[in-house]
């Protein structure tokens, strides 16, 4: 590994891992016979709809076959969205053709996307979770003048339907929001915070325990079979019989559903943490200590550490798996190219995680045609996404819901002959280089 960008103490695992012992052992818990509710994946979608359960009285079982926060619910770059990047493609605005009937859905999706927000602030006032969060807004760079030129054009659509509290800055301003010239302007939005994924996990996990939960980490999942009053799932810890099953998977859905792993786009998204820099520089990179984001196809998204002393930086610097150690320098470089000032800051972490995109690219929450309930597809936007609908389906469980989120019991689209193997992501990663490319070229 290069010396100059590799820090002597490097560890292919995430910076939040820092801060917890996910690696500890287990506690001594023994497997229920019977559980109200089996939820299956123990990330943010689960954790939440197992808080909502316990809150209601249900006693739900959370099941995860590795550690519990193993997968993206710890790996991500802790951003908070207010619901203002959902429906990117517009696939469901298909069939709305008058003004009205778009407007229509726009306000219901984003109206309900929103919410994440406002879910997770209560949340973690309501149980005390100290994981740093912090209302601090976003900015997103523009590419290109024209890709300032689309964000101003929907900026209106945004205030009004997600409350986003937005403004374009242009370009002679940008250096208000980041130490670089390395965008043409952007867009602030002030209704998106972040977090501090590890600790937000574990208060989580303390929350769900607390209200009546039974966590089982390192405990695979099975066979589902259907039995008279409920379900039995098989695990690697013997049987358990359950009233209802959530799948909680997400981007890590697997041969266990293949009905949903064929409608989800596991996407891998990689991350780098910075050894910790000069005060002075570190204050200046980013003034309003905001996260930070760019309109590119190859999306990087990007902040400080919540000491404010590091740099985190995340992007597709593949769409598939690879090691950190391939992927840390291209961040790298990626990062050096909006902060040059950062030549010499040496990488001290590194590590990826699946996001799950739909082919709708909308969120989902349902029901399967065998009766299995499920919450996925976050779309890059999972901490306030999946946390949102894993309540809400934990309150559609207990029958307390006043309504159904508008993401509820949509058609969750597939492709033919597609079984969850994304195997097309290299070739798209490469048209995307090429239209970033083009994009700047021609700016």
């Amino acid at each position: 590994m290069d010396p100059t960008i590799f820090h002597p103490t490097f560890k292919a695992r995430p910076y939040w891992w820092d801060a917890i012992d996910i690696d500890g052992p287990e506690p001594a818990t023994e497997l229920p016979a019977r559980a109200d509710v089996v939820i299956i994946g123990g990330g943010l979608t689960g954790l939440n709809c197992a808080i909502e359960l316990g809150r209601g009285g249900a006693r739900p079982l959370v099941l995860d076959a590795e550690p519990l926060g193993y997968g993206a619910s710890t790996r991500n770059g802790g951003g908070v969205s207010g619901g203002n990047n959902v429906g990117k493609g517009l696939s469901g605005a298909k069939g709305r053709q008058s003004p009205e009937e778009m407007r229509d859905w726009l306000r219901a999706i984003m109206g309900d996307a929103s919410e994440g927000l406002a879910h997770i602030e209560a949340l973690v006032a309501r149980e005390g979770i100290d994981c740093h969060y912090a209302r601090t807004g976003r900015f997103v760079g523009a590419w290109t003048p024209k890709h300032y030129a689309g964000m101003a054009a929907k900026i209106d659509t945004l205030n009004e339907f997600a409350a986003a509290d937005a403004h374009m800055l242009p370009r002679e301003r940008q250096r208000e929001e980041i130490a670089s010239d390395y965008y043409h302007g952007g867009m602030v939005v002030n209704r998106t915070g972040k977090i501090h994924p590890g600790l937000y996990h574990r208060g989580l996990m303390a929350a769900a325990r607390r209200h009546g939960a039974t966590l089982m980490g390192r405990t695979r999942a099975g066979a589902l079979t259907r039995i008279a009053d409920g379900w039995r799932v098989e695990t690697s810890r013997g049987p358990v019989e359950a009233g209802e099953v959530v799948i909680a998977t997400n981007g890590y859905t697997g041969a266990l559903t293949p009905d949903l792993k064929r409608r989800l786009i596991p996407v891998a998204s990689h991350i780098i943490a910075t050894e910790e820099l000069d005060p002075a520089l570190a204050a200046s990179l980013i003034p309003k200590q905001r996260t930070l984001a760019d309109s590119r196809r190859i999306l990087c998204y990007y902040r400080m550490s919540p000491d404010n002393r590091r740099v985190i930086f995340g992007g597709r610097a593949r769409f598939t798996q690879i090691t950190p150690e391939v992927s840390a320098p291209i961040l790298h470089a990626m990062m050096l190219e909006r902060w040059p000032q950062l030549k010499g800051a040496r990488i001290t972490h590194a590590w990826t995680g699946n996001v799950a995109f739909a082919f709708d690219y909308l969120p989902h929450m349902g029901v399967t045609p065998k009766g299995l309930h499920y919450a996925m597809a976050c779309n890059g936007a999972g901490v306030a996404m999946l946390s949102y609908l894993g309540a809400e389906l934990g309150k559609k469980l207990l029958g307390k819901s006043n309504r159904m989120p508008v993401f509820d019991g949509r058609d969750f689209p597939t492709r033919p002959f597609y079984t969850g193997r994304p195997w097309m992501l290299p070739m798209v990663g490469n048209w995307y280089r090429f239209r970033d490319w083009l994009d700047r070229r021609a700016a």
